[in-house]
C-alpha cells in the first residue's frame, strides 16, 4: 500500500467530520467554521488531484462561479479598482465559498449515509434555534441568560438579534422533512380511509406551517419573516400536499400579528409599525440612502466597479455624496452617516464591486445554482424542495441582506447549497435513497 493509499481514507474521514461540524460552528464558533470551510476547499483540491478527478469543474454552476470570481479579481487589481491589497486578497480568497459547496457535492456528501447524517445535523441545529426562541419568548431570556433585545425582538441563542436570518433559511428544508414524514405516515396507514388520511395530513402540515410563521412573528425580524413566507410559498408551489396548509398559514398571519400586538407589543412595533414607516418613506430611510449611494458609485464606475468591498472603502468619499433625481434627492446623499460595511443587497454589492459585468455574472451564478438545485427532475422530493427554497430566498433580490460572503449567514447559504447539490447529483445518478421516510415522496393518498 502506497503512502497515497493510506492518506486518502484519512482525508475522506477528515472531510466528512469537517462537513458535519460545520453547521454546529456556524451557530457557535465563527472562527472555527471559517477554518472548516477553508479545510474543505483545500481538501477538495487535494482530493481531486489524488484520484477524485476534476470533472466537477465542468458543471455549469462551477464555470459561472469561476468567471464571476475571475472578474472580481480583475476589478480589484491596482489602477482598476481601489487598488488596496486587502480588497485584492479578499477577492482571491472568495473562491473558497463555491469550493466548499462543491466539496460537499462531489466529495464529503457523495454517499447516502453521509447525506442522511448531515440532514440529521441540520435538523438538530434547527430545533436548537427553535428551543432558544421559545425559551426566550416564554421566560424572557434564552438558555444563556440573554434577554430579548431592547427593541423587543428575539435573539435566539445570541445576545443580539442575528438568529432569525439563518433560521429563516434552515427552517425551510427541515419543515419539508416534517411534511414528508406526515405524508408518508398518513399514506402508510392502510386502515385509515382516504378522506381521514387527507384530513390528518392537512391538519399536521397546517400546524407545522402555522408554528413556523408564529415563531418568525415572535422573532420580530421583518426581512426574515417575509422571506420565510416567500420560501413557504415556493415550497408549496413544488409540493402539492403543502398548498392547503400554506394557505392556512398565510391566512393566519394577520391573526398572529394581532396576537403579537397583545402579548409582544415591542416585537409588533418592530415588525409592523417600523416597517410601515420605512416603506412609506423608503427613499429618505437609511436603506433608501444606501441604495442611492450604491447606484451613484455604480454610475461613476459602470464597467469595473471599485473592486472587492467597494462600498465599505469608498462610501465616505465626497465624490459619491449626492442624490439622484430619480431616487433619493437628499443633497449630500446621507453623508457619511449612512456608510456601512456593505450595500445591504447582494446585487448592489456585485454592481459596486465589479460593475455591470460583475452584476451579470453574479446573476448568472445565482441562476446556475438554482438550475442545479431545481427539484422537479423526477418525482417531488420534499428535502430537495426545501433546500431549493432556502437558496432562492437567500438570493431574492428585493430584500435587505448581509454581505454575500460573510459568516455566518453566507456560510449557511453555501452549506445548504452544497447539501442541495449533493442531493441533486445523487438523484441524477439514480441513487435510491435508503430512508423512505426522510426523503419521502408524496404518496397517492395525499396527492
Amino acid at each position: 500500500m502506497t503512502r497515497t493509499d493510506r492518506f486518502l481514507p484519512v482525508l475522506d474521514r477528515l472531510g466528512l467530520v469537517a462537513t458535519l461540524l460545520l453547521p454546529v460552528f456556524l451557530i457557535h464558533g465563527r472562527v472555527f467554521s471559517e477554518i472548516l470551510m477553508d479545510l474543505l476547499a483545500i481538501g477538495l483540491l487535494a482530493r481531486s488531484a489524488s484520484g477524485l478527478g476534476w470533472g466537477w469543474v465542468n458543471q455549469f454552476w462551477v464555470r459561472v462561479a469561476l468567471l464571476w470570481w475571475g472578474w472580481q479579481i480583475v476589478c480589484s487589481l491596482p489602477h482598476i479598482g481601489l487598488g488596496s491589497s486587502q480588497a485584492l486578497t479578499q477577492a482571491v480568497l472568495a473562491i473558497r465559498f463555491p469550493l466548499m459547496a462543491a466539496a460537499l457535492q462531489v466529495w464529503t456528501l457523495s454517499t447516502d449515509r453521509a447525506r442522511r447524517v448531515m440532514a440529521g445535523v441540520l435538523v438538530a441545529c434547527c430545533l436548537y434555534f427553535v428551543l432558544q426562541f421559545v425559551v426566550q419568548a416564554v421566560f424572557g431570556h434564552n438558555l444563556f441568560g440573554y434577554p430579548r433585545y431592547f427593541d423587543g425582538t428575539l435573539t435566539g441563542p445570541y445576545a443580539h438579534p442575528r438568529a432569525a436570518a439563518p433560521f429563516s433559511r434552515l427552517v425551510l428544508p427541515v419543515m419539508m422533512l416534517g411534511c414528508a414524514w406526515l405524508v408518508d405516515h398518513a399514506g402508510r396507514n392502510g386502515a385509515m380511509p382516504d378522506r381521514a388520511a387527507k384530513l390528518r395530513g392537512f391538519l399536521g402540515m397546517s400546524i407545522l406551517a402555522i408554528g413556523v410563521v408564529a415563531l418568525m412573528v415572535l422573532a420580530g425580524q421583518r426581512i426574515p419573516m417575509a422571506l420565510t413566507v416567500l420560501g413557504m410559498a415556493v415550497c408549496a408551489l413544488f409540493y402539492r400536499p403543502l398548498r392547503p396548509a400554506a394557505l392556512v398559514a398565510l391566512c393566519s398571519l394577520p391573526v398572529l400579528v394581532l396576537l403579537a400586538r397583545l402579548f409582544a407589543p415591542q416585537a409588533f412595533h418592530h415588525l409592523v409599525i417600523l416597517a410601515a414607516q420605512q416603506l412609506g418613506h423608503f427613499w429618505q430611510s437609511h436603506y433608501g440612502l444606501v441604495f442611492t449611494r450604491a447606484v451613484v458609485m455604480a454610475q461613476t464606475h459602470p464597467v469595473t466597479g471599485l473592486g472587492y468591498d467597494a462600498f465599505r472603502h469608498a462610501c465616505a468619499s465626497p465624490a459619491y455624496q449626492h442624490g439622484l433625481s430619480w431616487l433619493s434627492t437628499a443633497q449630500d446623499g446621507g453623508g457619511t452617516q449612512i456608510c456601512v460595511q456593505h450595500a445591504h443587497n447582494h446585487y448592489l454589492q456585485a454592481l459596486t464591486n465589479a460593475g455591470l459585468p460583475g452584476l451579470f455574472l453574479f446573476g448568472g451564478f445565482v441562476f446556475a445554482c438554482l438550475r442545479a438545485l431545481w427539484p422537479l427532475q423526477g418525482a417531488h422530493q420534499a428535502w430537495r424542495i426545501g433546500l431549493f427554497a432556502a437558496f432562492f430566498v437567500q438570493e431574492w433580490p428585493l430584500a435587505s441582506a448581509s454581505d454575500f460572503l460573510n459568516l455566518p449567514l453566507g456560510g449557511w447559504a453555501f452549506t445548504l447549497l452544497g447539501v442541495g447539490l449533493a442531493e441533486a447529483m445523487a438523484r441524477a445518478a439514480s441513487v435510491p435513497p435508503s430512508s423512505a421516510t426522510l426523503y419521502a415522496e408524496p404518496t397517492a393518498t395525499l396527492r
